[in-house]
């Protein structure tokens, strides 16, 4: 998904779940920065290199791909970008390796969402902003897992676009990509940027849905494909549809998190609090925009609810109370708590895919233990998930 919906989106969301203005806005802060969060960020920051929770274009070029290298890319987009739906899933073919990526393809309403969400509980509104993004993620990016793989991630030249008529039908149109990653995509001509293609199984073209472009993080779009995964069968995916009950689900966890109540249950959305919003809301999924406009349709809807002007995104607003802290400080600071939180996020995610059985992401521990294998920072996640906010 892009900056319209993990932010202006994800504040309306909290808005109708009770939350205040003033916790709205942290909550979609949080949620956006999980896509700027890189290590790049994090050591002009000054801040522990572990709680990447992104990696941007040159970081990438650079990444390495042997065993160390795929453990730590698998570790930041398994864990915040393609959840992995079902850690157990039974595979219908291939050897263990196979079966490892298979077992990490992202989908909406999975048993790590609980451990998310159940994560985020009591440790503020930087926690619950993540726990937002990689539940809006799960919707936008199914059928795609967050390692590279040739064999789960690659999928073929058919790639057909379904346009809604006036008379309430679709109209079919084939999907035009090309490689200029600089330019932006020409929706109304469907002309869109894809990763290119590359033989090598780790390539990290061949991570998460590169291979199909943006087409999963526009809302408006609705198209059939065929992954590598499914034997390159035809799928379906209806993007509004899906967004759609992405934001329903937000609200009901959003509700949750603000006050837990028994359990945390998947499959079920605040349809009724949204209800009412539901033609604003699937006008705004429905128009064909690049996310700038998108951005501006779901700010005023965002404005339109609370009665107050929600702030632009800015990536260095809480730069300095972090840098200005002192080393005993900084985890109560706004990007401190944040970075505790990805910690966490991370190492849960890492801990689950490793207890599973599967070694892609590392080698990991429970973090109530007294080890201290596993990602770094090991004894500031010991006291954070021992303590409320």
């Amino acid at each position: 998904m892009e900056m319209s919906f993990h932010y202006y989106a994800t504040y309306s969301a909290a808005y109708l779940a009770g939350y205040s203005h003033e916790e709205s806005q942290q909550i979609c802060y949080s949620a956006q920065l999980v896509d700027h969060c890189s290590r790049t960020f994090l050591e002009r920051v000054g801040a522990p290199l572990a709680a990447a929770t992104t990696q941007l274009a040159g970081e990438m070029a650079q990444a390495r791909t042997d065993l160390a290298g795929l453990a730590d890319i698998t570790r930041i987009w398994a864990s915040f970008h393609f959840l992995p739906h079902d850690l157990k899933a039974p595979v219908p073919r291939g050897g263990r390796r196979y079966r490892n990526k298979y077992r990490l393809i992202c989908g909406p309403n999975g048993k790590l969402l609980v451990d998310t969400i159940d994560l985020a509980k009591g440790k503020g509104t930087q926690a619950t902003g993540i726990a937002m993004h990689v539940l809006a993620d799960t919707w936008a990016h199914r059928n795609f897992a967050g390692t590279p793989s040739l064999v789960i991630n690659n999928t073929n030249r058919y790639f057909v676009e379904l346009l809604p008529t006036k008379e309430g039908t679709y109209e079919e149109r084939p999907v035009r990509f090309r490689h200029s990653a600089g330019a932006p995509d020409d929706i109304e001509n469907g002309i869109y940027t894809n990763s290119v293609y590359q033989a090598s199984e780790n390539s990290i073209m061949n991570l998460g849905h590169g291979r199909a472009g943006h087409l999963p993080d526009y809302s408006f779009i609705r198209y059939r494909y065929a992954p590598a995964w499914g034997d390159y069968e035809e799928t379906l995916k209806d993007n509004p549809t899906e967004y759609y009950q992405a934001f329903c689900q937000m609200v009901y966890a959003l509700k949750y998190l603000r006050d837990p109540k028994g359990p945390f249950k998947l499959n079920t959305y605040a349809t009724d609090a949204v209800a009412n919003h539901q033609p604003t809301i699937m006008r705004i999924l429905k128009t064909r925009q690049l996310d700038v406009g998108a951005c501006k349709d779901w700010k005023a809807f965002a404005e339109s609810l609370s009665g107050q002007p929600t702030v632009n995104f800015e990536l260095d607003a809480h730069i300095d109370e972090y840098q200005n802290a002192s080393s005993e400080d900084k985890d109560k600071t706004f990007l401190g708590r944040f970075i505790l939180a990805a910690l966490a996020q991370k190492g849960m995610v890492t801990n689950r895919i490793y207890a599973s059985g599967n070694p892609i992401a590392g080698k990991s521990i429970e973090y109530d233990g007294s080890g201290r294998a596993g990602i770094r920072d090991f004894m500031l996640l010991v006291d954070y998930l021992k303590r409320g906010d």
